[in-house]
């Protein structure tokens, strides 16, 4: 007669945690899930990052060091730093670099100061102030080129609002697209009146972070509104004012739009007839597509992202210390 056997002891567990396998898989499905769900969750970003950003920024990179022709497609001949070296000689680049600095320093330092006077300003107890609030941002949301349109003709020599205001001051009338400094105002004046609402909100967000109390202490010792801008809320908007400034700096070296529908000659991308507001993009543009230059103009385009880079690195440095500042003070 056989022995009886003994009974397993895992039996008596209750059966979710009875050591099957239906248990082992479900552990390792849980284990996989946590390591591995975070890379698939942001693979799609990285995927569309890959194609639709790094491989033509690499490939223009390629472009960049060849002699290729838009009318010419498949024939090239590798030059490399052909482009580059007679980049350095081109007067017209030259022009545009100067331009698009010019402009950079005439459309982001008095948008950003503007910026901080209207946030400030939205930041009080006013009627309506939602209302206010939302409408700073209509000048951001409207198109580039109905605002361009409608700036070209506010600046029209025989027709425009701005030389008939001027005319009753006994100012003759200013052909504001001939003129260097005249041009160059204009197309300031578009890009300031576009973005600096968008800056405005942003500025009135971080100044909303601010605790209130440093408000009251500085009312209790009879501050003034704008003693408090200048001694409460600048200081603890640095960094804030770091990185708006770093975004507008990148966005003026990318400026294209606003210069190439303010030329009054049409079709023209050469920024006036004396390149006088040919910023570095309408050079890029020229040289690349108007001419077919595909390989200077893709160089030209391979410099533009080097001064971004560059802006970027002084940015952060500024930031870094900003808020490395900010918080000795706290």
């Amino acid at each position: 007669m056989a022995a009886p056997s003994l009974p397993d002891p895992a039996a008596r567990l209750h059966p979710a945690l009875r050591p099957n396998r239906t248990n082992a898989v479900r552990r390792l499905l849980w284990r996989a899930d946590g390591r591995f769900s975070p890379y698939v969750y942001i693979a799609p970003f990285f995927l569309l990052f890959i194609g639709f950003g790094l491989f033509p920024l690499l490939y223009t990179g390629y472009v960049s060091l060849t002699d290729r022709e838009l009318l010419r497609p498949g024939v090239e001949t590798y030059t490399g730093l052909a482009n580059y070296r007679e980049l350095v000689g081109d007067d017209y680049f030259w022009n545009a670099v100067k331009n698009t600095f010019l402009l950079m320093g005439m459309c982001a330092v008095p948008q950003l100061v503007l910026a901080l006077v209207l946030a400030h300003i939205l930041n009080a107890r006013l009627r309506f102030r939602t209302v206010l609030r939302m409408g700073v941002l209509l000048p951001n949301v409207t198109s580039i080129v109905a605002v361009a349109l409608v700036f070209a003709q506010i600046f029209s020599r025989d027709f425009g609002v701005v030389n008939w205001v001027l005319r009753h001051f006994g100012v003759d009338a200013i052909t504001w697209q001939s003129g260097d400094w005249t041009s160059r105002s204009a197309i300031s004046a578009m890009v300031i009146w576009r973005w600096t609402g968008y800056n405005a909100l942003i500025y009135l967000g971080a100044m909303q972070a601010i605790p209130k109390e440093l408000f009251e202490a500085a009312a209790l010792d009879r501050a003034g509104t704008w003693r408090q801008l200048w001694h409460i809320t600048l200081p603890a908007l640095r960094p804030t004012i770091a990185f708006t400034a770093l975004i507008s700096l990148i966005g003026q070296t990318q400026l294209f739009t606003e210069p190439l529908l303010f030329d009054a000659s049409p079709g023209s991308v050469s920024g006036g007839s004396a390149r006088q507001f040919q910023t570095m993009a309408l050079f890029m543009y020229e040289e690349g597509f108007r001419l077919g230059h595909l390989g200077y103009g893709a160089a030209v385009a391979w410099l533009m992202i080097l001064m971004t880079f560059v802006l970027a690195a002084i940015g952060y440095a500024v930031t870094r210390r900003a808020v490395g500042t900010e918080g000795a003070a706290a």
